[in-house]
């Protein structure tokens, strides 16, 4: 299942904090609480990290329950892959769950129905992850058949060549679909030719060039130890521990080219953190896309891709499609990274704008009141689809607004969507109050507690923390942060990301180019304008 970007907020989801029971460190492994995790500013006693002898990280966290969560997460996704290796994270996510070493298809079928349970596998921009809720009971079986497709799976040409066509009918069902692909197409053009910018959706052309060993090789590059995460949630850590030495301790330890170059890298999150003095403490350097043309289906990319950052360009693409029935248009601008400490600015930002569709508001607390429906789908009958988008990164992100509008609101609708970016840079007429301001508080803090109510959520959080950060941040901590904001926390912010030529405090290193993303999809584009002129010269965003 591939991790289409959303118009939602996102933040590290954070667990609740519960007291933890005594804990067992087995010997000869590095184990740390979240207390004792370096750079963790808030306790988190209930969950605690286990470093195996080939680093790969066991992570748990001590959640009452009648059931388990467990998830294999690996450092590896779209962003990583090359001009030659794009699409296989996709063909990865579909070719999960087949013919192992030890069980065929049909068998892997039967067991997984045995577990009466969700097994799953989805990969995202980021990460590819292996998940599963069971019974205490089927603990043992679920990481086995997990760790069997992630480290012996047999690609038999058939189940190739089924999960190709079957891909190939995805892809085309979602070009179909603007409002699932256009936040597709957003990303390659906000990242052109580069890491974020990759494309999540394999190319339909691309799919007759990947085979098996472009998909093995990907897997030997990526799927190396100190990438890989074993998170839990309800079981005790020892027993976590354990179950990950016995299906994953066996894969050697890899040592990386460029160790000698990052001497002042710890050893055990080697691939995860950088000692620049300019990157943001605990980020991780990431792939980029090969300049390379012309590479062998044998050479591997991990050397050259693994350091580079992405690189924001912004850009500009239209799609005239005189059949549509509505015209789509997402404008937005660079983001933040995960590090950076004004994300829970623009995350408070994001759930302020808020916004949706003009069928239904939902009710109170479901934003009904955010400032795109009161604003924009309330006051102009025309808008179908108006809803502020916050895609957050390691090194970098994507903020601003989706609308979809009948073709004759074209001509106004790119001054509606600047006038709401414009207003959250400052105190104005029509600004943010005080009391939507404390609401998109609240409501940013519920949707982070509320979230965790799901066992997968939570093992998810666990895992993504532990790959992002090395340790759990608490979610109260998180709260604490979003209650500490002030009106001009959320000022300052919308203007470094809008309007970067003013702000002093560079975006992400710095690469980025200031200018506005700009993708629209339907009929009668043309009434459009300008939009990148009519961004920068009438409402100053963007450069």
């Amino acid at each position: 299942m591939m991790r289409i970007p959303r118009t939602s907020a996102v933040l590290p989801r954070a667990s609740v904090l519960r007291p933890s029971t005594s804990v067992l460190r087995p010997r000869s492994y590095a184990s740390a609480s979240a207390s004792t995790s370096p750079g963790a500013s808030t306790p988190s006693p209930a969950s605690v990290v286990t470093t195996l002898p080939n680093k790969i990280r066991v992570a748990t966290e001590d959640i009452p329950g009648h059931f388990h969560a467990v998830g294999v997460y690996v450092d590896a996704g779209s962003r990583f892959e090359s001009a030659r290796t794009s699409g296989v994270s996709h063909l990865l996510d579909r070719l999960a769950f087949k013919s192992t070493d030890k069980h065929t298809d049909a068998e892997m079928t039967t067991l997984i129905g045995s577990l009466g349970s969700q097994v799953t596998c989805s990969s995202s921009r980021e990460t590819i992850m292996y998940q599963s809720t069971v019974f205490p009971q089927s603990l043992p079986l679920a990481l086995e058949l997990i760790s069997g497709t992630i480290r012996h799976p047999l690609m038999l040409p058939e189940e190739i060549l089924a999960q190709k066509d079957a891909a190939s009918y995805e892809i085309r069902e979602i070009w179909a679909k603007p409002e699932m692909i256009l936040p597709e197409i957003f990303h390659t053009v906000a990242f052109q030719g580069n890491t974020l910018g990759m494309p999540l959706l394999c190319p339909e052309s691309q799919l007759p060039s990947l085979g098996e060993e472009e998909i093995r090789g990907f897997m030997r590059d990526w799927y190396r130890p100190e990438r890989m995460v074993v998170a839990g949630v309800g079981m005790p850590h020892d027993q976590l521990v354990q179950l990950a030495q016995d299906y994953f301790g066996d894969i050697p330890a890899s040592v990386s080219p460029s160790k000698a170059s990052s001497a002042s890298t710890s050893a055990s999150t080697s691939t995860l953190h950088s000692s620049n003095p300019i990157q943001p403490s605990g980020s991780k350097s990431f792939a980029t896309v090969s300049s390379v043309p012309g590479q062998g289906a044998g050479t591997s990319d991990y050397a050259e891709l693994k350091d580079a950052k992405a690189v924001y360009t912004g850009g500009q693409h239209f799609f005239e499609k005189p059949d549509e029935e509505f015209v789509h248009l997402h404008i937005g601008f660079e983001g933040l990274g995960i590090h950076d400490p004004d994300i829970y600015a623009l995350a408070t930002l994001q759930t302020l704008l808020g916004g949706g569709g003009s069928f239904s508001a939902g009710g109170p607390g479901k934003g009904m009141y955010t400032r795109l429906y009161t604003k924009v789908l309330n006051q102009y009958h025309a808008v179908d689809y108006c809803a502020g988008f916050h895609h957050c990164y390691a090194d970098s992100g994507l903020f601003g607004i989706a609308a979809a509008v009948y073709p004759q609101f074209a001509g106004r609708i790119v001054d509606v969507i600047a006038s709401q970016l414009h207003a959250l840079t400052g105190e104005m007429p029509g600004g943010i109050d005080q009391r939507e301001f404390v609401r998109a508080k609240n409501m940013l803090k519920s949707t982070l507690v509320m979230a965790l109510e799901s066992r997968l959520t939570a093992v998810e959080d666990l895992g993504r923390q532990v790959q992002i950060h090395g340790h759990k941040v608490p979610v109260e901590e998180m709260c604490e942060k979003i209650d500490a904001l002030t009106m001009q926390d959320l000022y300052r912010t919308a203007n470094r990301v809008l309007r970067p030529a003013t702000s002093s405090s560079r975006l992400n290193y710095g690469y980025g180019s200031g200018k506005a993303t700009i993708v629209a999809h339907g009929p009668n584009l043309r009434a459009l304008g300008d939009v990148k002129r009519t961004l920068r010269d009438r409402w100053g965003l963007g450069l």
